[in-house]
């Protein structure tokens, strides 16, 4: 790949005349970068108004100790809610969906919270730079209170999902503005560091959410574990309101646009591309989750509300919700993609080994929980061995991302091979601990070697958007997975039941929504049970590990090669005949 010469040696002279002076602009930056392959000649406004990483930091004034353990105590009660809230449902749908009698509707318990929190995401981080991070947080933190109540008390399904909805509003905003508070609040050299522990708290509240309300469901009941979430976030919110300095913005504006009436500041936010964005997401998960695939929906999404989304973002609005000129960049579009399908097989081992332990293992509620202890440590290991021993420098990762992008496919296809009724307990732990330890040794390398392939200047904005299709991940995977799990295990029980006569509708219907139905049932309907259970969960598995390996080659696409350095450009101008060329 080579760049047109320009045409004569005085042109040549010239623009190393003025690099010698200063640094290369964003725009030559993008010209002469290989990896990139950005199709317009400079980034749009929306994106040129960023700042860097280093000048969000820089100025903002730093915080007093006090102030410093005020956000950290509150905001890691946040990301622990926030969590818990994707996992606890794994050790209590069963209940729910038999209170509520809602057991075909039950993969959209979980699946409701995480469309709401992947659509929302965006237009969280975006309102953050509008008004600040403070108000956003604490507005966050009062839809996270609201949606535990409205969910606590719901006496029907649909109300129960509206409380799910609202909550995972509120948590799109948690996630979306913790992330920038950290990078904002923390020292360059100390930034992965508490990346990771903010990783870190986040995997612990998967882990002990599960086991929490699997322990305390039989004496509080269910409801109970939801609306003991809303004191638990508004002291949360407030402890963060008051912890974090008023002055403290995300400084993407200048001071006269920072100081313009809060109406006026809201009035520039591109609503119609933030309801696209979620109506398009949206309709795609609702075909793709439901028992049937439903394909009107997500023609419509593809088709229709996609495309109109990019043409609002590219054409209609001067601050998009997603600056689309970010992912022309060959090597953050893909980094992004990889995530997205990598953290999509990782889903499924949090949402279904709590479902695999209760239905097939017969363990209770709490124990089944308590297998995303080892998988979740793993999690932590991986991320924080990765950053404190391996990546100790900035530069490109790019053979470490595939090395680490080729076991994760082996750790899930094991763990499908041992999903079953008789293997040890040990082997299962093993395999969920190995799965986790590659996974967040994953996601420590592609968030830096995504680093290393874009220029300063929009690192900010590429960071924020590879959080964002991590969130995707925990939708897409809820609802892709979840669909996939409810049409192989229907299809396995109405063929066992129908092979030897025993069964019935509502006995399918219950045990499509309540795994822990399976150890009431007794002789050939429990054998049948357990075989649909198991196939069902290997076919997630497996299907996961082919994902996994396809994500492998849309990673290797991401290449090695940064940004060209100053060095680079004046050598490669020197060059008469062919003033750039890639060696790749």
């Amino acid at each position: 790949m080579s760049h047109q010469p320009h045409d004569s040696a005085g042109e040549h002279e010239a623009l190393l005349s003025s690099q010698r002076t200063s640094r290369p602009t964003v725009e030559s930056q993008h010209s002469y970068s290989s990896f990139r392959d950005v199709t317009q000649p400079e980034l749009s406004s929306s994106v040129a108004s960023l700042p860097s990483v280093s000048s969000v930091s820089s100025d903002n004034a730093s915080i007093s100790k006090l102030r410093g353990w005020g956000i950290v105590a509150s905001l890691g009660l946040l990301i622990f809610l926030q969590a818990s809230n994707i996992s606890l449902l794994t050790t209590t749908q069963g209940v729910i969906a038999e209170d509520l009698d809602a057991f075909e509707e039950a993969s959209w318990f979980t699946s409701a919270y995480l469309v709401a929190t992947a659509s929302v995401a965006p237009v969280s981080g975006k309102l953050s730079y509008i008004v600040t991070p403070r108000i956003c947080m604490f507005v966050s933190t009062i839809f996270l209170s609201l949606g535990g109540l409205i969910t606590g008390f719901a006496p029907s399904l649909a109300v129960f999902l509206l409380g799910r909805v609202v909550s995972g509003v509120g948590a799109a905003g948690v996630l979306s503005v913790a992330i920038i508070l950290v990078i904002q609040l923390s020292p360059p050299k100390k930034r992965g560091l508490y990346t990771g522990i903010l990783n870190t708290g986040f995997t612990i509240g998967v882990a002990f959410g599960a086991v929490a309300a699997g322990a305390l469901q039989p004496l509080i009941g269910w409801r109970a574990l939801f609306w003991v979430q809303t004191p638990l976030s508004m002291l949360a919110g407030a402890g963060l309101m008051l912890s974090i300095p008023p002055t403290l913005s995300a400084n993407s504006t200048t001071k006269d646009q920072q100081q313009a009436p809060m109406l006026q500041r809201l009035a520039k936010v591109d609503y119609l591309g933030a309801l696209l964005l979620v109506l398009s997401t949206v309709s795609l998960l609702l075909g793709l989750s439901t028992p049937k695939i439903s394909w009107v929906p997500i023609i419509t999404s593809i088709l229709v509300l996609f495309p109109l989304f990019l043409a609002q973002e590219i054409y209609h609005h001067p601050d998009p919700i997603i600056p689309i000129t970010v992912l022309q960049s060959r090597g953050a579009l893909l980094s992004n993609l990889s995530t997205l399908g990598f953290m999509m097989s990782r889903w499924s081992v949090l949402f279904y080994t709590p479902i695999f332990a209760s239905a097939v293992r017969g363990w209770s509620p709490a124990t089944a929980g308590s297998i995303l202890v080892p998988t979740n440590f793993g999690f932590a290991i991986g991320g924080l061995a990765s950053g404190g021993i391996h990546i100790r420098r900035a530069g490109s990762w790019y053979v470490a991302c595939l090395v680490i992008y080729a076991l994760f496919p082996v750790t899930i296809f094991a763990l499908g091979l041992s999903a079953n009724k008789d293997t040890s307990t040990w082997i299962i732990i093993a395999c969920t601990f190995c799965n986790g330890a590659v996974a967040g040794a994953a996601l420590n390398y592609v968030l830096h070697h995504v680093l290393h392939l874009v220029v300063p200047e929009v690192r900010f904005i590429v960071t924020s958007l590879l959080a964002t299709f991590r969130g995707f991940a925990g939708t897409f995977g809820s609802a892709i997975g979840g669909g996939i799990f409810v049409r192989v295990l229907r299809s396995h029980l109405e063929t066992g039941f129908y092979e030897h006569g025993v069964g019935n509708k509502d006995l399918i219907r219950r045990l499509l929504g309540s795994p822990r139905a399976v150890q009431e049932l007794s002789g050939v309907e429990k054998d049948v049970a357990v075989e649909a259970y198991t196939a069902a969960i290997q076919t997630l598995f497996f299907a996961g590990t082919g994902l996994s390996i396809l994500m492998l080659f849309v990673q290797a696409g991401t290449g090695w090669k940064g940004p060209v350095t100053e060095e680079e450009l004046e050598g490669s101008l020197t060059e008469e005949e062919e003033p750039y060329s890639d060696n790749v």
